[in-house]
């Protein structure tokens, strides 16, 4: 069926809107800050036959676009086999194992088969972060797992709703096994509520343009994002193109792990090499392969945001080389840190190797981790236990037109930190500050964003903390000849005194009483380009702001500030300039 461009356009614009109202509906029904307030959720539209990403909400994030199509595809192939119960109108499956298809275990997924005319026309899914599925810890994050099991609750897909009817035996396994399970009721309703958005709303695209011709549209946007994709990848010089990121630890064993990346275009598609990675390691930074590919995905996403998202958009992008390392980890390999750390260093790796290649689109490296923070305790003033997770964003890396974004959102999402006076009235916290970390931006022509300063001290109660974050041993990598951003910087304050953590920026277990504190200091984005090059003014506004001291300003750029307010010098400056060059 020929389509024209307005009615394939419109039909594109649509199948995005109903993704767009899902996410809406789930986060403004959900009771968890994570998800109501952070965001941390996603839903998409999926193949019947294969479960090929069809659409995916704007407002969802990047990091489920090749997991929930993987997780899809796997929960038709059960059906298919037997492994799983076929499905009738009104069912919706819930599943978490990170090895179908999924990423940690707190980030749960529903899916349900959307029927049109008697037979399932597509399906609708959508993840969700939860503050806790069980485990070793409060909040699922345990830095020190060396199994699958001590991380939580691990679901296969079954039907969490039969005909739209919630299966209560079902769902008081789940809650037997989780902490603070009273409170989940409401993230599981409005998890399943958006999926009847979505259905409502994609029933009404249906009705008006007809299934035939909506068909036609869906298979028509994902060749062209295909063709579009690929001629992209014509575009990237011929040869290999190199690089290497480096994971601080894996909470375990106190060594780096290497993420080693070669991108080579053949023909018309991109092959990414992960030949020479580190193998599996024993904690939990381990990577399944759905994560894997789609942190690929979502780095081409970032290189090429014109490529309109779909499967077709990833049919050109081929990942080889990972069997057998650490970023295809199977059971029981733990996995807590696979989606928000692990996923952000394939993504850095993607950026290194590319940068050079394509230096007006690629940026350098971004602060790279989710800093995941969880504290679980109980509040004696309200009488019951309670699990806070908190995320923080980081600088982004400088680019060709521009300096990075100062606390920016991760590489892999769009989620925001919950606001501070959200978390001070739901959990027995108080945050004595939250400002920017000062300093942090790699030096370059076009300097790396800043990153988040806070500290947020324990008013009452006994609490544990725990936390699994990234760049704490290596700061974001600059490129072009940029300085590397600031790295990450955990403190634990007990009874006046400061501790790093051996890990430096991972930990379980900590135990916390009324007046300890956490503080945590998030990476600077990398430099762009050779800090010498750097407008001298632009220097002199920076220090004008006291993002720099007027010393570093001499020490990172080359330049000399004099006065009040700080203006250049630029005779001392171009002198200072000289001698660094080598005259």
């Amino acid at each position: 069926m020929a389509l024209d461009p307005i009615t394939l356009s419109v039909i594109q614009a649509g199948l995005t809107q109903v993704c767009d109202e899902m996410d809406l509906s789930f986060s403004r029904a959900a009771f968890s800050p994570v998800i109501a307030e952070a965001n941390d959720r996603s839903d998409g539209i999926y193949a019947a036959e294969n479960g090929a990403l069809i659409a995916q909400g704007a407002g969802g994030l990047p990091v489920f676009v090749g997991t929930m199509q993987y997780s899809t595809r796997v929960l038709i192939e059960r059906i298919a086999a037997g492994l799983t119960a076929p499905p009738e109108p009104g069912d919706t499956y819930i599943v978490n194992d990170p090895y179908l298809g999924g990423t940690h275990l707190m980030d749960v997924r529903f899916a349900r088969p959307f029927y049109r005319k008697g037979g399932i026309f597509c399906w609708l899914s959508n993840t969700g972060h939860w503050p806790d599925t069980g485990g070793a810890v409060p909040g699922g994050f345990s830095a020190s797992a060396t199994a699958v099991e001590q991380e939580g609750l691990r679901l296969p897909p079954v039907k969490l709703f039969k005909r739209g009817e919630m299966d209560r035996e079902i769902y008081q396994i789940i809650c037997s096994n989780i902490r603070v399970a009273d409170q989940r009721i409401g993230d599981v309703k409005a998890q399943a509520a958006a999926l009847s958005v979505g259905e409502e709303r994609l029933s009404a695209l249906l009705d008006r343009y007809g299934d035939d011709t909506v068909r036609a549209a869906i298979a028509e946007l994902s060749a062209r994002a295909a063709r579009q994709m690929r001629a992209f990848i014509a575009t990237i010089p011929d040869g290999t193109h190199r690089s290497v990121a480096y994971v601080d630890s894996d909470g375990v064993v106190n060594e780096p792990l290497e993420i080693r990346l070669s991108v080579t275009r053949d023909g018309a598609d991109l092959v990414f090499d992960f030949t020479g990675s580190s193998p599996p390691c024993a904690g939990p930074m381990n990577s399944v392969e759905a994560t894997t590919l789609s942190s690929v995905y979502l780095a081409m996403r970032h290189i090429a945001p014109e490529v309109p998202i779909s499967a077709g958009a990833f049919a050109p992008l081929r990942v080889t080389g990972h069997r057998g390392t650490f970023l295809d980890a199977h059971y029981p390999r733990p996995v807590s840190g696979c989606a928000a750390e692990v996923s952000q260093r394939i993504a850095e790796a993607v950026f290194a190797a590319l940068v050079d290649a394509l230096p007006d689109r690629v940026t350098a490296a971004p602060a790279g981790t989710s800093g995941n923070f969880a504290l679980g305790g109980h509040d004696p003033a309200k009488g019951s236990d309670y699990v806070m997770y908190q995320l923080s964003g980081g600088g982004y890396g400088g680019n060709a037109d521009h300096d990075g974004l100062a606390n920016g959102c991760s590489t892999i999402g769009i989620s925001k930190a919950p606001p501070v006076e959200i978390m001070e009235q739901k959990f027995p916290v108080l945050y004595r500050h939250y400002r920017l970390h000062e300093g942090s931006g790699g030096a370059g022509r076009q300097r790396g964003g800043f990153g988040l300063d806070y500290e947020v001290e324990l008013r009452r109660g006994a609490a544990q903390a725990s936390f699994v974050m990234d760049h704490g041993r290596f700061g974001p990598q600059g490129a072009l000849g940029g300085g590397d951003g600031a790295p990450n910087v955990v403190q634990v304050i007990r009874g006046g005194v400061a501790e790093t953590p051996e890990h430096l920026s991972k930990a379980q277990d900590i135990p916390l009483s009324p007046g300890d504190r956490v503080r945590v200091k998030t990476p600077g984005g990398g430099g762009y380009g050779d800090p010498l090059t750097r407008a001298p003014g632009a220097v002199a506004e920076d220090v004008r702001l006291g993002r720099y001291t007027a010393d570093q300003a001499a020490a990172l750029f080359g330049v000399v500030l004099a006065g009040a307010p700080p203006a250049p010098d630029m005779a001392a400056t171009e002198a200072l300039r000289r001698a660094r060059r080598g005259g």
